[in-house]
């Protein structure tokens, strides 16, 4: 791999974009991965493992300890407020520091990361009111955000495109196995302590998992210093100071398109997850949802004319009119759609339409995780030995859209057919799930260069968040709007109904099969679960299309695009000359 200087003083200040510009992130870490031997390279995913088991564990747990601690503070109302504010930050978090891993380096900020998520740790495990526990848990999910990052970019640097979707399982591996033991871990710390102990240890054991990932960057990186290649990489804080460094950082950084595309997913993202939670239609149409949406939708255009005048834009807009890029996010913002329409209330219909156990509901609903990373290492390796990407991505979504079905005809029942139809849906949809999330966001990878890579991640996982931003607000408006009518129905004049639109699995108890009540009830959930899934079905329909729309692309030894060229032509060129498909 070449390693390029970024432009001199001059070019930056003159904020005239030098051609063959490579930033100083991305040419540290490819002489750093240039070091890369085979045994370094299995320590470096090894370690990457045990930091991703560490967040897998403390994010299983770290739930169940947060009701406890809102609800020691009298805030338990709140932590619906909380979890929305930590979704637009995990939000804006992810094109945001991709771009700083890109000018200032990987290791540094995976060192922020690390800071924040401890900072925030103990801030929550010490907070004595809701506002302090919520302003911690702001400042953790900052640094988890900023962990799941890194540890893709990283594993993207380093890694060839063919074997690329089979090493991404690794940071999920670990939901293999935190949801069987996590509820242990929750059980024998309240046994012996409290929350805050279940939460503050955190900040000492999560250090300690990553630090063998650091010390393996740090060695590299050091190899690179000592082999002089880095040399020709500094980073911005090496080659100005003063005034003119803050020049250079605000430049290369897009500050300007940081802070419009956080005003815009904000403005967008809040009231949206906010709505869906409203009992009331009326609601939807109040100021405080209408306005800060129609700002966000009024800023975009605002964006993409800077992102054509910034020297160094934060998204390059030719990337994404490409077709190996654009049905690539859009399989990322539908996938999350359509699968949070119908998870965010499935537990509810299993224990009600279903009749099902709580320990059977639980299993039912962790199906999707378990098949999904099961499944896509499989597919990983198929990947690895076929060189394409496109037929695994069209069975997936073809998976999804087929699992919808099955959830439409087997909506609610109690007898063991329509318990081994939701069973059936959601291990097809668990199969989808491995089959085509991490292919799309490979394929979007291989159509650019290298310098491009960690904004590409972000941007796909952007659209991760706002496809399930969407699909709760979809959700929550289709449950809030039908169920209360369903009820009233069976319970005409009655608190009856509003009690079981409330607490449904408390009343569930109350209520057993084979009452006339609960025959009722049963009949309401199981026509709004319908509903859901037709919803879910429609927008899976689109992820099929996406599919279809790739770009059939080779995967190759190489980690990213020859250096030569333009990249989309480029990629063209390659394929037709390998023999892929348009």
């Amino acid at each position: 791999m070449s390693v390029e200087p970024i432009p001199d003083q001059d070019a930056v200040l003159d904020r005239t974009p030098a051609l063959g510009f490579k930033p100083s992130g991305v040419a540290r870490m490819e002489a750093i991965s240039a070091q890369l031997t085979t045994p370094l390279r299995v320590i470096m995913l090894l370690s990457i493992f045990l930091m991703s088991f560490a967040y897998g564990l403390d994010g299983s747990v770290r739930w169940s300890f947060q009701a406890y601690a809102t609800s020691e503070m009298q805030g338990h109302a709140h932590l619906a407020a909380v979890n929305v504010v930590r979704s637009a930050i995990a939000t804006v978090a992810q094109p945001t520091m991709a771009k700083v891993a890109d000018t200032f380096g990987r290791i540094e900020v995976l060192l922020f990361a690390i800071f924040f998520y401890i900072i925030g740790t103990v801030i929550e495990a010490t907070s004595v009111s809701v506002a302090a526990f919520a302003a911690g848990g702001v400042v953790q999910q900052v640094g988890l955000t900023t962990c799941i990052l890194v540890i893709e970019i990283i594993i993207s640097d380093t890694t060839s495109m063919r074997s690329r979707v089979l090493l991404l399982y690794i940071p999920a591996i670990c939901f293999l196995i935190t949801p069987w033991i996590s509820g242990a871990v929750v059980a024998g710390v309240l046994k012996t302590t409290t929350w805050r102990w279940g939460i503050g240890m955190w900040g000492i054991l999560y250090l300690v998992a990553c630090f063998p990932l650091l010390v393996s960057l740090l060695l590299l990186n050091r190899r690179a210093k000592k082999s002089g290649i880095l040399s020709v990489s500094k980073s911005p804080f090496e080659m100005f100071s003063g005034f003119t460094l803050v020049k250079v950082v605000f430049w290369q950084l897009d500050v300007i398109g940081i802070a419009l595309l956080g005003t815009i997913i904000a403005f967008t993202l809040v009231p949206l997850t906010l709505a869906g939670g409203k009992a009331s239609s009326a609601q939807w149409g109040e100021a405080r949802i209408v306005a800060p949406i129609t700002i966000g939708v009024l800023i975009i255009p605002f964006f993409i004319w800077w992102q054509t005048k910034a020297p160094y834009p934060m998204f390059p807009l030719h990337l994404l009119t490409d077709r190996a890029v654009w049905p690539a996010l859009g399989i990322a913002l539908n996938l999350f759609f359509s699968w949070s329409v119908q998870a965010n209330f499935l537990y509810s219909v299993l224990i009600v339409a279903f009749n099902e156990s709580p320990e059977s509901a639980t299993r039912i609903t962790s199906l999707y995780s378990f098949v999904s990373v099961s499944s896509g290492i499989v597919v990983g390796l198929f990947v690895y030995r076929v060189r394409r990407l496109k037929p695994f991505i069209i069975a997936g979504t073809c998976c999804f859209l087929g699992a919808f079905g099955l959830m439409i005809k087997y909506r609610g029942g109690f007898d063991r057919a329509n318990h081994a139809g939701i069973v059936a849906a959601q291990t097809l949809l668990g199969l989808g799930g491995g089959l085509f999330p991490y292919a799309s966001q490979v394929s979007i990878q291989v159509a650019t260069k290298h310098e491009h890579l960690a904004i590409v991640i972000g941007l796909y996982l952007t659209c991760f968040n706002m496809g399930s931003a969407l699909g709760n607000a979809v959700a929550g408006a289709i449950w809030t709007q039908l169920l209360p009518g369903q009820l009233a129905k069976y319970f005409p004049g009655s608190d009856v109904s509003d009690a079981w639109y409330k607490s449904p699995m408390e009343m569930a108890a109350r209520f057993p099969v084979g009452t006339p009540e609960r025959a009722g009830v049963a009949a309401s959930f199981r026509y709004v679960q319908c509903v859901l899934a037709i919803t879910g079905a429609a927008i899976s329909v689109t992820l099929v299309a996406f599919a279809l729309l790739l770009r059939n692309q080779p995967l190759t030894d190489r980690q990213s695009l020859e250096e030569s060229g333009d990249e989309l032509i480029e990629m063209g060129v390659v394929a037709r000359r390998e023999g892929g498909g348009r």
